[in-house]
């Protein structure tokens, strides 16, 4: 099988991710920190060490700023929904976002919370449409770093600066982006980073991580067990078992701690973005013989490889199938769980086939893809 649906998840895992994750549940599955036997221990370093990890990919304050989660997906309802919004308070986000950003802001707006949406063709586009709709009001931006539909980045520069200004605080959502691109936080002026494991990050499904800059009193979404301070009946102030409610999932932060490591062996986020967009513009030239319509810039600049197309007269479900059954080609068809992007583009009827690289997506890879698309053009 030919996949090209990194940006869903990664695939195939690095050897040394599944051997940590296989290591973890053969010699200490214990729950970490629950327990002061060894094995509890043992299971414990294992996920501090990935904590201290990621601080130091992404240059967070500590170690205790990272939580984990089981996706992206929780990190960001909990910095969405945990935030202490007050009457009358605006939020600013933008076309581009994933359903995991705009169904926790529709849920605040039937709280009386107004959103705010800006947007343009570009990543630059829309971070310039963003800054001008700040306002004195705005007490919350969230925005997609990188969108999964288009691969257009976001500039995060300019938006931080309008946002503090007004006393804003600026969440990112990194799920595209992380383990892609360089973030640094205090360089980008990012508050709140929610991000998966499993994407670029090169982790097992099952991970994800909200990064807290500092304390915005945000309310934890799920109270229970943290083996501290069991006698109290209130959740733990200290950080992170506030915010970490339940035993994790270790052997799958084992592997993401692998992940983080074997990007690194790589040779950086520089290396791996290099040979994803000599991958990207292999297929932008060869798609230029074909009769598809692209959707967001046909340059390799201001984007990742992430590229969505449709033909005429046929469905992206039907392009995909096709590309599954008799190629042996993965993509993503649909709507990509982005439905404000697609009616901005006006896709939202047929959606579009969605392709996506990775470090190890090879030159003969995309040629086979190309002469699939080009196959299916011609036979129209």
């Amino acid at each position: 099988m030919y996949y090209f649906d990194q940006a869903a998840t990664s695939f195939p895992k690095p050897k040394s991710v599944i051997e940590a994750v296989a290591n973890t549940m053969e010699h200490y599955g214990a729950n970490p920190g629950r327990s002061g036997h060894l094995l509890s221990r043992q299971a414990a370093e294992i996920v501090q060490e990935t904590r201290e990890k990621v601080a130091s990919f992404f240059h967070a304050p500590a170690a205790e700023h990272v939580w984990f989660y089981a996706n992206a997906t929780y990190a960001l309802n909990q910095a969405i929904l945990g935030f202490p919004f007050d009457e009358g308070d605006e939020v600013v986000t933008s076309y581009f976002e994933h359903n995991s950003v705009l169904r926790p802001l529709y849920t605040l707006e039937s709280k009386g919370i107004k959103l705010n949406f800006a947007g343009g063709k570009t990543g630059e586009e829309t971070a310039d449409a963003i800054v001008e709709s700040i306002t004195e009001r705005t007490r919350f931006v969230v925005i997609n770093h990188a969108s999964n539909v288009t691969g257009d980045i976001v500039p995060l520069s300019t938006i931080a600066q309008k946002a503090h200004a007004v006393g804003a605080i600026l969440c990112v959502d990194a799920s595209q982006t992380a383990g892609v691109i360089d973030i640094d936080m205090d360089r980008d002026g990012i508050d709140l980073l929610a991000c998966p494991g499993h994407k670029g990050l090169l982790g097992p499904q099952g991970t994800g991580m909200l990064v807290s800059k500092k304390d915005y009193q945000l309310k934890p979404l799920t109270y229970g067990g943290t083996g501290h301070t069991s006698e109290s009946k209130d959740q733990p102030r200290t950080w992170p078992e506030r915010y970490e409610a339940g035993t994790l999932n270790t052997p799958a932060l084992a592997g993401l701690g692998a992940g983080l490591d074997e990007i690194e062996h790589l040779g950086g986020t520089e290396a791996i973005y290099k040979h994803e967009m000599d991958r990207l513009d292999q297929l932008l030239t060869g798609l230029k013989n074909t009769n598809v319509t692209l959707v967001g810039t046909d340059s390799t600049e201001g984007r990742l490889a992430v590229v969505s197309f449709g033909l005429p007269s046929m469905s992206s479900q039907e392009i995909a199938i096709i590309l599954d059954q008799h190629y042996q080609i993965a993509v993503r068809a649909g709507l990509h769980c982005a439905p404000k992007l697609h009616e901005w583009y006006g896709s939202i009827d047929e959606g579009l086939v969605r392709v996506s690289f990775g470090p190890y997506t090879t030159k003969d890879e995309v040629d086979l893809l190309l002469q699939a698309i080009q196959d299916i053009s011609e036979a129209m």
